[in-house]
């Protein structure tokens, strides 16, 4: 499905042995990467651990070519090692992850070979092993920005080179969170995105909602959306921007809210938040001069209008609700108009509107902090519902009388349907039309063809 683009590591004949064999070892995996070597349909031990030896004897080979990650390197070779003398139980890879710092140095275009048990999210839910061949983005004046003014000395920007099939779906980042380990670091070191599967899925979907719906786009928006580097560039300025706004601003809870159960519109509302406050920032960079702080607007409207309400589920789809937010918020402050079945967008107003949503989020999340936390929900609720319908059968629209409230909080989550906010008829109209473009962005690269057949 992929064009892969060249690279030492891929161009290397030894790339190539090392995606066979996690292939092979692939099937034989459970759910928690394991092999169960008892089951009568398993290979034999001495067939998986000659198949792990192909593995670990490419990685050895790989290795001279990435002396950055030498340390890296020799740890997984142990870990694997360690996983075949073990009887291929639940895999460990925690030495390795340790080993594995790719944000101490972030040069552009430095390349990594990166191998563990994991889950893929928004992709496998199983934590087999995957191979990936990546390289870094980090251009001078993202690092200059980064230095000067958005610290995130955790966040690594990334591109695909090649990989296994875990990587062959919509999964866009590559999580320490994800790997197999015995136990959970006591802190992250590193978060990889990868910005040319975002830019490239981002580049179809738009450009065939701008289609359908008849909108009319200035030149720079036109000019984004035919150049994938540019785009690449303007998703790792906002992904930069977004993932240090979780810890920023006036939190009441847990910006990320790990192992915590909450109604997943709080969840719907971080992330918007995080994005609109990157926009805010687009915004103030725009006014100074910086050529990137118009585009990082237009990406985050694009996608967040576009792709973000239908992409996925409707159980819980926190993201999609975030995007159908901010579509009513423009929508009923006349930034946005859907008129004589086309789509206008003030693009002066337009502005202004999405930073009054961040300013009420800003405030829902002030308030907050003086708040019990289940008050706090039912705010958050009112927000939302304020401009988008809830489900006529939801039990928290009615309000906490019809609530048990001698429950834990966590309980009363269980209350909330899976679609609490349904699509509105413009969107489920809209996901009928664009429905095969979204699923066609699975697995999609800056290699793949970026226009949707007709």
């Amino acid at each position: 499905m992929t064009e892969i683009l060249s690279s030492p590591i891929v161009s290397h004949p030894a790339w190539a042995v090392l995606k066979q064999a996690v292939e092979a070892i692939r099937p034989w995996q459970g759910k928690d990467g394991s092999i169960d070597l008892t089951d009568e349909a398993a290979p034999s031990r001495s067939d998986v651990e000659a198949v792990l030896a192909r593995v670990t004897g490419a990685v050895e080979d790989l290795a001279p070519l990435l002396p950055h990650d030498a340390d890296y390197h020799q740890a997984l070779v142990k870990d694997l090692r360690k996983w075949a003398d073990g009887g291929f139980g639940v895999p460990d890879f925690l030495d390795s992850l340790l080993a594995f710092q790719p944000a101490v140095d972030r040069r552009d275009g430095l390349q990594h070979l990166v191998l563990f048990p994991m889950y893929t999210q928004n992709g496998n839910p199983d934590r087999n092993l995957e191979a990936v061949a990546l390289s870094v983005v980090w251009p001078d004046w993202l690092a200059e920005l980064e230095r000067t003014r958005y610290d995130n000395p955790l966040f690594v920007p990334i591109t695909f080179q090649d990989f296994t099939p875990g990587y062959d779906t919509n999964s866009a980042v590559l999580f320490p969170e994800t790997v197999a380990v015995r136990e959970a670091p006591e802190r992250f070191t590193w978060g990889g995105i990868f910005c040319d599967r975002e830019a490239a899925r981002f580049r179809r979907v738009t450009e065939a909602a701008v289609d359908t719906l008849g909108l009319a786009l200035p030149e720079d928006a036109a000019a984004l959306l035919a150049d994938q580097e540019l785009t690449q560039q303007t998703f790792v300025l906002w992904d930069m921007i977004h993932d240090r706004t979780h810890s920023h601003g006036d939190l009441p809870f847990d910006p990320f809210m790990i192992k915590q159960r909450q109604p997943f519109w709080m969840y719907g509302l971080e992330e918007l938040r995080c994005d609109l406050t990157t926009f805010k920032e687009a915004v103030r960079l725009e006014s100074e001069g910086h050529g990137m702080g118009r585009n990082v607007q237009y990406a985050i409207l694009f996608d967040r209008l576009f792709r973000f309400p239908l992409t996925g589920d409707r159980v819980r789809n926190y993201d999609g609700l975030g995007g159908q937010l901010l579509f009513a918020y423009l929508h009923k402050h006349d930034a946005v108009r859907w008129t004589d079945n086309k789509l206008h967008i003030d693009w002066q107003r337009a502005p202004q509107v999405t930073n009054q949503l961040c300013a009420e989020i800003e405030t829902l999340y002030r308030d907050g902090i003086d708040r019990p936390k289940l008050v706090h929900w039912f705010a958050a609720y009112g927000l939302v519902a304020s401009y988008l319908s809830p489900h006529p059968g939801s039990v928290w629209a009615k309000g906490p009388d019809a609530l048990d409230l001698t429950q834990p909080p966590r309980k009363l989550v269980d209350d909330v349907m899976p679609d609490e906010f349904p699509l509105s008829m413009f969107y489920e109209a809209l996901a009928k039309k664009l429905r095969d473009v979204i699923a066609s962005t699975k697995g999609i690269t800056a290699g793949t063809e970026t226009r949707a057949a007709a």
